[in-house]
């Protein structure tokens, strides 16, 4: 099994999901989340003053998969989070030793 952490842009974020369930994802983790990367920050004026802020607004997505599903997911994640411009985000992929299904017991693939 799969982890697979991405940071997208939040504009994306309703053409990722869109992809991912038409892909048949069943569950995902969503948190608002902010960082800094290549895209070094932004100006923004806020009641007439202008500042700098270093930190960007960004979604981290948390999706526990099989491996056999695991380069599906990475491929739609590219795709449909991918603006062509500087900062569209990053994907992490983990090992995951064990899912725990709390409800019914089930674990390994079954959780998923």
């Amino acid at each position: 099994m799969k982890f697979v952490t991405a940071v997208i842009k939040p504009m994306k974020f309703a053409d990722v999901k869109a992809a991912l369930d038409k892909a048949g994802v069943s569950g995902l983790t969503v948190t608002e989340v902010s960082g800094i990367g290549r895209q070094k920050g932004h100006t923004e004026v806020y009641r007439g003053a202008e500042y700098t802020s270093n930190m960007l607004p960004k979604l981290k997505l948390e999706i526990a998969v099989s491996d056999a599903f695991a380069d599906t997911v990475i491929a739609i994640l590219q795709d449909a989070a991918s603006t062509g411009e500087i900062g569209d985000g990053k994907v992490f992929v983990f090992e995951l030793a064990e899912v725990l299904r709390v409800r019914t017991g089930e674990q390994g693939d079954l959780a998923l």
